[in-house]
């Protein structure tokens, strides 16, 4: 059993900035970026097309050379990308049997890389009451081939250090930030002591391979399902996390009987692979559980962020999806209570209401 890790309360510093993406992507970016695929492809003529907005500091486009195969541009400044953990993931995971983007050429002191275009699309835009079944099945096999891949040494450890951190996003940038609620101590230290009892939840189970974005919009549509993109966050954490990261998603939602169908499922595939899942499904589910409200607390956060610092607006309206993930969890637990307690109230408050509770 590991040792509960120290919570304490994170005060917001420089990060909290807006981020000035014009000047991150600037023109004399794009030219330099244009200039270096014409080279490294050799085309005199190029078009490069946007693709889809990416809530990280990295932008894509698609290069569709004449009577050539597409290709995927990544744009991942290296002030604010690990270019080099990038690579080694996605050969990692690639390693491990999975579709996912091949490296075909790199410029890593700008931080371009060329990558095979795995198509436009995404498990989000195909699932259906028709389709669910077969997609999650085939994601869920994908889960069990990464997990069945998993070496203690080979990723960075999801550490107590992390999952606080990304605790207390919720409460700088959501409680505080996009709510404008200040906890008085006696709160602050009971939502600190859930903290507490979460992280020792998370810490308890078998560590394998964990992707960390595992969802439906990460998870494309291709010829050997599913197409795995956004990995170069993986660490080696609670087994339980890409299974509620897939099944209770930012942009889509099931029924809870349906989740707990999906995760029968996943949860015999995973013993019958001999992966280390809890004899007991209730004793899993409960670990999926708590996972699920690390996770989902730690997006409510991340979502306000990129609202108010990196002006990415589009996300801050899914966040009653995730409060009403974290409720229904959080209501089935006592230890849980002080959280409900504050989202029910801050969630009856207009969110440009600044006060103390």
């Amino acid at each position: 059993m590991p040792s509960h890790a120290h919570v304490k309360k994170l005060t917001p510093n420089s990060a909290s900035k807006m981020i000035d993406l014009e000047s991150v992507f600037n023109p004399s970016r794009y030219s330099r970026m244009s200039d270096w695929v014409s080279r490294d492809l050799d085309l005199a003529d190029i078009k490069i097309v946007p693709l889809a907005a990416d809530a990280g500091l990295r932008r894509y486009f698609r290069i569709s050379p004449e009577n050539r195969p597409t290709y995927v541009l990544m744009d991942a400044p290296v002030e604010h990308n690990d270019i080099k953990q990038f690579k080694y993931v996605a050969n990692l995971i690639r390693s491990s049997g999975i579709d996912s983007p091949e490296i075909i050429s790199e410029n890593t002191a700008e931080g371009f890389l060329i990558l095979t275009d795995l198509g436009d699309k995404t498990y989000l835009e195909a699932l259906n009451v028709n389709t669910a079944d077969r997609l999650f099945d085939e994601a869920t096999d994908a889960l069990v081939k990464w997990q069945l891949a998993s070496k203690p040494t080979a990723l960075p450890e999801y550490t107590e250090k992390i999952l606080l951190s990304e605790l207390n996003l919720f409460t700088d940038w959501y409680l505080g930030k996009h709510k404008g609620l200040t906890l008085q101590d006696t709160k602050l230290t009971a939502l600190n002591n859930v903290f507490q009892k979460i992280i020792a939840r998370n810490r308890s189970e078998t560590f394998v391979f964990v992707h960390r974005d595992f969802m439906p919009r990460n998870l494309m549509v291709t010829e050997n399902n599913p197409g795995v993109l956004d990995f170069q966050d993986a660490l080696y954490g609670p087994i339980s996390y890409d299974v509620i990261s897939l099944f209770k998603d930012a942009f889509i939602s099931w029924e809870e009987e349906q989740v707990l169908d999906w995760t029968i499922k996943y949860w015999e595939k995973a013993k019958k692979a001999s992966l280390p899942v809890p004899y007991d499904f209730g004793v899993f589910y409960e670990q999926v559980e708590w996972m699920g409200v690390q996770r989902h607390l730690k997006v409510l956060g991340i979502f306000a962020r990129l609202n108010y610092r990196d002006g990415k607006s589009s996300y801050i309206s899914d966040t009653p999806r995730f409060v009403s993930y974290i409720l229904a969890v959080a209501r089935r637990y006592q230890e849980l209570k002080p959280l409900v307690s504050i989202l029910e109230h801050v969630e009856d408050s207009p969110s440009s209401t600044g006060f103390t509770f």
